[in-house]
């Protein structure tokens, strides 16, 4: 079909005289400049990625990443027979990688890309699971670990393992050390460990667990493996808390995921999974086909997909190294310490992460203190109007009273845009203070709807 003519306003076209098709497939044919503005219009109501600060994905890349991912987007990463440099810049970011996590011998380490950590991660478990049933495993497999994003418990579904979520004692918000033994037996197929937990930022003690795991056996229990989750934390740590031991190095640690399209920089839709040595991954999971041109080996639970993110991260990894990795990651902690600061000199605040890179990835979390007359529902609801995504939630089970909220900071955030963000914070708390909505309205006066009632949570973003 001809585009629309050049003499003609778009906007006076009687295609546009309708709405855009919502319920039945469209039986006639539309310019490609109506079709094109139609989508484009209805895609001004998505909120500004940049200041979405609840996700952890990647929201900007520079001019030449684009134009990987633009040249790249017709090429089929599970096709290597067609596209072999692709899979070859593949194998170089895993040997990278696995040189980066400290593996043993990184020129020979298994691993491979996925869509994002949440399949890496069910790659990870999957191999826990394989393993535990070649010594002998019978019964219902289970793992263990601490307040885990939702991909764990997606893992436990769909592949029937049971998952062993140790409940935060105390003040704990996370998995510690010294709760892990009591919660293992014959049938753990694995003790997942998170580098960069979702709810708050914080890293979780791997050496301490994988000491604990190691004491466990040497009294005489199980030999557990330890897979540490590290979606965020992974691209992190290796730059800004170099002497932090939380990979390879330990021997327990028998495989790791890591989100490529978060601290990664690459854009969305990559992640990795990387095993410490080449038994680490069975065999069993591991398929050779043939019917795309020449026989292959992948081990993923998708099959065709893009390879302009492999292509991009490898990009990445060559322009900025180890030097440059560790400048960019460093500067957005710095941020991340500006807004941290900053909420620390006003509001009834009270951080649970201020983003030290020791302790965690590069957020800011925190909690609400007293009773303003509001909770920080409402507050998220209040930036949401200047255009800022920050999440709000409750903690995990066995603290699921308390709420907290979250600003990840990502590349591209500037100080700037710090400043902005704490003078709509400090606009809102005035006017929430002045206006509290949560003792002002009662269910009955809300239409059944009040302010400090059991919301819904937002998705967990790990990918």
């Amino acid at each position: 079909m001809p585009d629309a003519p050049d003499f003609d306003d778009l906007f006076a076209l009687p295609e546009l005289d309708a709405p855009a098709p919502r319920d039945r497939f469209p039986e006639k044919e539309t310019f490609s400049r109506v079709a094109y503005q139609m989508v484009h219009d209805e895609l001004l109501l998505d909120g500004v990625s940049r200041m979405n600060l609840a996700t952890f994905c990647t929201t900007w890349v520079d001019d030449e990443a684009r134009r990987l991912m633009n040249e790249s987007m017709d090429k089929n990463i599970v096709d290597k027979d067609e596209y072999p440099q692709t899979a070859e810049l593949e194998r170089r970011c895993v040997r990278m990688l696995a040189h980066l996590w400290h593996a043993p011998d990184p020129g020979t380490t298994l691993g491979t890309s996925t869509t994002g950590s949440s399949e890496a991660a069910m790659l990870g478990g999957l191999a826990a699971k394989f393993r535990w049933r070649k010594r002998g495993g019978s019964g219902i497999p289970n793992f263990v670990c601490g307040p885990v994003q939702v991909c764990w418990e997606k893992f436990a579904r769909y592949f029937d393992v049971e998952i062993r979520q140790i409940p935060l004692r105390g003040d704990r918000l996370t998995m510690h050390p010294d709760d892990v033994a009591a919660h293992c037996d014959e049938n753990t197929i694995m003790v997942v460990a998170t580098l960069g937990q979702t709810f708050t930022g914080l890293f979780e003690d791997v050496a301490g667990i994988a000491r604990a795991l190691d004491d466990l056996h040497a009294g005489g229990g199980p030999d557990i493996p330890l897979h540490v989750d590290a979606a965020s934390g992974g691209f992190l740590a290796p730059f800004t808390a170099p002497d932090l031991v939380w990979d390879f190095r330990l021997p327990r640690v028998k495989s790791i995921n890591a989100s490529g399209h978060k601290t990664g920089l690459a854009p969305l839709g990559a992640g990795w999974a990387v095993w410490r040595e080449n038994d680490d991954l069975p065999q069993e999971l591991i398929f050779n086909v043939d019917y795309l041109g020449g026989s292959m080996a992948t081990f993923n639970l998708n099959f065709s997909r893009p390879g302009g993110q492999v292509i991009t991260q490898y990009y990445d990894f060559i322009r900025l190294g180890r030097t440059g990795y560790t400048r960019v990651q460093e500067a957005i902690y710095r941020v991340a310490r500006r807004l941290a600061d900053g909420l620390s000199t006003f509001g009834p605040f009270e951080l649970v992460h201020d983003g030290d890179p020791a302790r965690g990835i590069a957020a800011v979390s925190w909690r609400l203190v007293g009773s303003p007359g509001y909770n920080l529902y409402d507050l998220s609801d209040r930036l949401r109007t200047r255009g800022w995504l920050i999440a709000a939630y409750p903690l995990p089970a066995d603290r699921e009273g308390e709420t907290v909220m979250r600003a990840v900071i990502r590349h591209g955030f500037t100080h700037d845009m710090v400043d902005l963000l704490l003078a709509d914070i400090r606009r809102s708390v005035d006017q929430l203070g002045r206006h509290p909505l949560s003792v002002s309205l009662t269910r009955a006066e809300a239409g059944g709807f009040t302010h400090d009632a059991t919301p819904v949570v937002p998705d967990q973003p790990q990918d």
